[in-house]
């Protein structure tokens, strides 16, 4: 992830199926359903095919790990049907019983061995983890509310209500031992009509029809453990008023101090903004600052009240400790324990809180430091799905497909923990210091997410003002002349520089520049020394003195930065400005639109680059060879599950790739070829996403899940919510679309047109290079087609320029230094009258 990259390596301890790189499987008896899957996959392609993941399409849409089989059978609890086994004895490791507590707004800096001494012992004996809370919150609002948190757990996949500010659990209607959710029918009618569709009930119903016992100690807890009626069998306000926890199977606990200090106690006119007061190390996981909200873009309703005071917090943090104390003193020994900050308190999304402690799925206790899911592929990353997915994966029961979460699953071991993260592996000292470094550790990554929410928009802001003004300063040079021979040199080095920003902001993780007092100044800083550097790589030898050297190797760099990022975890994207953000929650691996954008542009150029220096020398069959080879490894890479996982990328790139080689070869692009080019790339991600659909449902992607709801019926939701996110993508974002413009307005207006300077700056640098014209033709195909086909809209061509246009004027530059200078012709006189003169 994004912090403390140098300790942390994704993927090292992490599930087996989240490591490897995922194969397609045996097909032999499936063959005839894999062809009719393919032609049904393809039809839908055809009509629209869905974007890479974003906010709107959870990663691991499919069904989550098949069951596992048995569970425990201690204290004389009879095995649950249907769990796949006869039964478990009680030495097979797995849990008699799952215990979840939720505890909405915990975040890791709240946590204190001295204040918060029984969650501090708890994360010192598991695994630990940042919860993104992904939800369904109205549009416009960027937090999560607790109401909505219980509900996401509750059925495994996002949901909502239809209130636009937060309100309180509603309590529940007590009858006899049980209760009844008031409003549960209005609650499920709401989601059914959501694009998600959630199904409310879902945890206690499946533990119930398997003939477990639910309980449930707290208003919020009913929502969690309620079947799908909305009734919960044993209601208690408390845990202690439950009594003995041994009969029950499921057990959910709700600790809302902090709920109720937001939303009941009217504090909302204190000074915190939900950060907590630090850990025993003095990092602060929040954002420190009063008012918080006021920067943070969300949609703030303001019948929301704003953090609770620092006091207050810290009175309610100190609260929820003994209620997870009173959990522990009658937890029986049997019994797996996961707690989650189910949701914010506070106006501000955060990254919260989430331990398992106790058997894991697989039997083996949780090991001491992080968890992991296959649903993010992040060390350290969990979400709320998952817990859900966690909880059914525990009690060996099946899980539904509509439950799009992945088991929590142990990752990398705490600091000084050793390999297998044991009691003895460690003094007491020593596992104290490793607590302190995982909190501390975890509570930076939600420090770095809640940095970068606020940076973001102002970064993109200047980005755009300055790549405009460069423009505008570009052409003076160019087309009048402005500044001389001088004025082109200093052109040329800023355009390096600017060609360059785009693989800087992914780089600038490498720096925990959300550490710096100023972030704002600390990232365009980082970003901006980044970029100097490698721009200073591209004139630093001799390549530097041929119109594609400094081209090629800014591209190169670009290209091979994303693919390796990719082929390693995805790390570079986790809170990059222009990556993905774990507190939103879209996606957590894999290639995102816009690092999409990047490195398709990125790799099209630099392999025009390589091109032209092998054509230059006579090999044009090796320069097509290599151009080919390489290209499609970097196709493959942007849509293998195991890497890229790109389904809209895929076809994009594939066919600006192969514009790119038909044109440098010499031919000619023909509707035709373009149509078969295009088919091919659907036939390609057709046939990875197939693949990926045949293998066991807990080891999917996203690309397999989309095959299962075309097999459903449910893939035209899917598609509807990516046209709306694309569109209003397109014409929200008045500041890419005027970029993307500009762009091409310089590079068609100014570069492609006659100057001060003679000829078109454009045509000298084709002539000097032509493998140049084959380039940037093939990645404005790609960027046009990617336009199309995925939900991030106009943000695909606006990138994919940022790259393609500075370079490209970079060359340009050149190809006016090395070329003499020409003048336009002065137009003839008109030819005069041969007829003889008038009488």
């Amino acid at each position: 992830m994004g912090p403390a990259r140098g300790r942390r390596t994704p993927h090292r301890n992490a599930p087996e199926h989240a490591r490897r790189t995922p194969a397609p499987g045996a097909l032999g008896a499936a063959a005839v359903r894999a062809a009719r899957l393919a032609l049904l996959l393809v039809t839908a392609a055809l009509l629209a095919l869905p974007g890479t993941a974003t906010a709107a399409t959870p990663a691991g849409t499919a069904s989550a790990t098949a069951a596992l089989p048995g569970t425990a059978t201690a204290a004389g609890l009879p095995p649950l049907p249907g769990a796949g086994t006869a039964g478990a004895s009680a030495g097979d490791g797995r849990p008699a019983r799952v215990v979840v507590v939720g505890v909405p707004g915990l975040l890791w800096s709240d946590l204190d061995p001295v204040r918060t001494p029984n969650l501090w012992r708890l994360t010192g004996s598991g695994g630990a983890a940042s919860l993104s809370t992904r939800a369904n919150p109205p549009r416009g609002r960027g937090f999560i509310c607790p109401v909505e948190g219980w509900l996401t757990a509750s059925a495994g996949q996002r949901a909502g209500t239809s209130a636009p500010g937060c309100s309180p659990p509603p309590v529940p209607q007590v009858s006899g031992e049980g209760a009844v959710v008031p409003g549960w029918a209005q609650l499920v009618a709401f989601n059914a009509d959501t694009s998600y569709k959630p199904v409310l009930g879902q945890l206690g119903q499946l533990v119930a029809d398997a003939g477990g016992k639910v309980a449930a100690a707290g208003p919020g807890a009913a929502l969690g453990a309620a079947d799908k009626s909305g009734k919960v069998a044993k209601y208690a306000e408390t845990v202690e008023q439950l009594g003995e926890l041994t009969p029950y199977r499921l057990v959910v606990v709700e600790a809302g101090d902090l709920t109720r200090a937001w939303l009941e106690d009217g504090s909302g006119s204190g000074t915190g903004s939900g950060s907590g007061s630090g850990t025993a190390t003095g990092t602060d996981g929040g954002t420190g600052a009063a008012g918080d909200a006021a920067d943070t873009g969300d949609g703030t309703d303001r019948d929301v009240p704003a953090a609770p005071a620092d006091e207050v917090r810290r009175e309610a943090v100190a609260g929820i400790d003994r209620q997870v104390g009173a959990v522990l003193d009658r937890l029986p020994p049997d019994s797996t324990l996961l707690l989650g900050g189910l949701s914010d308190a506070s106006d501000v999304a955060h990254l919260h809180v989430a331990i398992a402690s106790g058997p894991s799925p697989d039997g083996s206790p949780y090991p001491r430091g992080y968890l992991t899911a296959a649903s993010t592929r992040q060390n350290g990353l969990v979400t709320t799905t998952d817990l859900t997915a966690t909880a059914i994966a525990l009690l060996g029961l099946e899980t539904p497909k509509t439950v799009v979460g992945r088991p929590w699953t142990g990752g990398d071991p705490a600091p000084g923990a050793g390999a297998s993260g044991g009691e003895g592996d460690a003094s007491g000292d020593a596992a104290e210091d490793a607590t302190a470094a995982v909190v501390a550790d975890l509570a930076r990554e939600n420090l770095a997410s809640r940095v970068v929410n606020r940076v973001r928009g102002p970064f993109f802001g200047g980005f755009v003002a300055v790549q405009i003004l460069f423009y505008l300063l570009a052409a003076a040079a160019i087309r009048r002349g402005w500044g001389g021979a001088r004025a082109l040199t200093a052109v040329r080095a800023v355009a390096a520089v600017s060609g360059s920003i785009a693989v800087a902001t992914f780089l600038a993780q490498l720096v925990p520049w959300w550490a710096f007092p100023v972030p704002m100044a600390g990232v365009v800083l980082t970003i901006l020394g980044i970029a100097c550097a490698v721009a200073a790589l591209a004139f630093a030898g001799p390549w530097r003195s041929h119109v594609l050297g400094p081209l090629a190797v800014v591209a190169g760099i670009t290209s091979l930065t994303l693919l390796a990022d990719v082929m390693t975890g995805s790390t570079l994207q986790v809170n990059a400005v222009t990556g993905y953000e774990p507190v939103a929650g879209g996606r957590f691996y894999g290639f995102g639109n816009i690092a999409f954008a990047v490195y398709s542009a990125g790799t099209i150029l630099a392999l025009a680059g390589i091109a032209q220096w092998l054509t230059s020398r006579g090999r044009r069959g090796l320069a097509l060879a290599v151009c080919a080879l390489y290209g499609g490894l970097a196709v493959f890479a942007d849509g293998w599950p195991g890497w890229g996982a790109d389904f809209g990328g895929v076809p994009a790139f594939l066919t600006g790739l192969a514009v790119f080689l038909i044109l440098l070869s010499g031919r000619r692009v023909s509707a035709v070829r373009l149509g078969l080019v295009g088919l091919a790339g659907i036939g390609l991600i057709t046939a990875i996403a197939v693949a990926d659909r045949l293998r066991p449902a807990g080891q999917r992607t996203h690309l397999g899940a989309f095959v299962q709801q075309v097999l459903d019926g449910e893939a035209g939701t899917v598609i509807a919510r990516k046209f709306t996110a694309m569109v209003g993508v397109t014409v929200g974002n008045w500041s890419l679309t005027l970029l993307t413009l500009v762009a091409l307005a310089f590079l068609f207006l100014v570069l492609d047109r006659p100057s001060r300077w003679g000829a078109p700056a454009l045509g000298r640098a084709y002539a000097l290079a032509p493998a140049l014209r084959a380039g940037l033709i093939g990645a404005l195909t790609c960027a046009l087609i990617g336009f199309l086909m995925n939900d991030s809209g106009i943000a695909i061509p606006a990138m994919a320029l940022t790259v393609a246009v500075p370079l490209t004027l970079a060359a340009c530059v050149r190809a006016l230094r090395l070329a003499p200078p020409t003048t336009a012709e002065r137009p003839s006189e008109p030819a005069g009258t041969t007829a003889p003169p008038a009488a």
